[in-house]
């Protein structure tokens, strides 16, 4: 059970942070409106599909960029573009796609040692279609990705990180719930910290009730944006806010262009979204939560931790796909000044 009231973290860890979540690689394509309505598909939403839909959806895709994505495995890519030392755990299968995701996570400066599956199921995807103005709608084939249990969680890596950052889409099957709450009771057995990001309204929608007792009873910091945090509440966003503050140390509250909020105690501490071209937002709150996590771990004040992640997630929505295309450290140390 987590200690309520301390915000800060202890220093002395072999990982800054180490991301637990669905393992997938993003397949990426431009689309026009019209091609969500001839497939009935719900703009800037994300759903659950099978493999056959899967299949059906590829073939009628234009061409797409492959890269290793998973909302977690995304925020571990930013922790590390920005200097940070990032563990991942997450399944995958021993498959093509299983290589690429494995080669890019590694690649990227992040330790990524899950055992992969043998037994022919493959490793989740996402199919995302980009439209003009830069909304993305996510279908999901969570694959080998949703087969994570209680064994892949090494208690080594666990208590030696000292964030464990849980992503909102996985809490689903048994299993994975199990692995999740295996993490948070041995971070929190190891004085470490425990943060959730509930990932999207949709997840929230569903799990709402386990949701509820999973922030109250084991997260420290929590990410959300707007729609997230009201649909956890079931209120609008003022109330929400001032619920949340009664279940967790840090709540990171994200809105778009109106910026984000961050509650600890008795603060409440404001950030402005940083000025940017939209062109895509798969990955907007992944990589804010990778810069203010970043800032976290080094002792930073809040204020500039919301700022790191603010700079991080407005590079990420000025290009296609979910991982920086330029050297974040540089990036912010420009920014920020220092």
């Amino acid at each position: 059970m987590k200690a309520r009231g301390v915000v800060t973290v202890e220093r002395n860890a072999a990982f800054d942070v180490v991301g637990i979540g669905n393992a997938i690689v993003d397949v990426l394509s431009k689309i026009e409106d019209a091609f969500l309505e001839t497939h009935g598909l719900a703009k800037g939403g994300m759903r659950l599909i099978d493999t056959a839909e899967a299949e059906h959806l590829y073939a009628k895709m234009g061409p797409g960029i492959e890269v290793s994505g998973g909302s977690a495995g995304n925020t571990m890519a930013g922790i590390a573009t920005l200097g940070g030392r990032g563990a991942y755990v997450g399944k995958i299968a021993d498959d093509q796609l299983g290589t690429v995701f494995r080669h890019d996570i590694r690649a990227a400066g992040v330790s990524f040692d899950t055992p992969p599956l043998s037994d022919g199921t493959p490793t989740g995807r996402c199919l995302i279609l980009v439209t003009p103005d830069g909304q993305r709608t996510m279908n999901t084939f969570l694959g080998a990705a949703v087969v994570l249990t209680p064994a892949d969680i090494d208690p080594a890596v666990i208590q030696g990180s000292q964030v464990t950052y849980l992503e909102g889409y996985l809490w689903d099957p048994p299993p994975a719930k199990e692995a999740f709450l295996k993490a948070a009771q041995l971070a929190h057995a190891g004085g470490r910290k425990v943060a959730l990001s509930l990932s999207d309204a949709f997840c929230v929608n569903r799990h709402r009730d386990s949701f509820l007792d999973l922030v109250a009873g084991h997260i420290d910091i929590l990410f959300a944006n707007e729609s997230e945090i009201t649909a956890l509440y079931q209120t609008d966003f003022d109330t929400a806010a001032e619920a949340v503050k009664q279940h967790c140390d840090v709540a990171v509250l994200t809105r778009s262009e109106k910026g984000a909020i961050i509650l600890a105690g008795g603060q409440t501490v404001s950030v402005a979204a940083e000025p940017t071209t939209v062109v895509d937002t798969t990955g907007a709150g992944d990589l804010f939560a990778a810069g203010f996590l970043r800032g976290f771990t080094q002792g930073m004040a809040l204020g500039d931790c919301a700022r790191m992640g603010a700079i991080c997630a407005a590079e990420i929505i000025s290009h296609v796909g979910a991982r920086p295309q330029v050297d974040l450290k540089a990036l912010v140390a420009g920014k920020m000044g220092a």
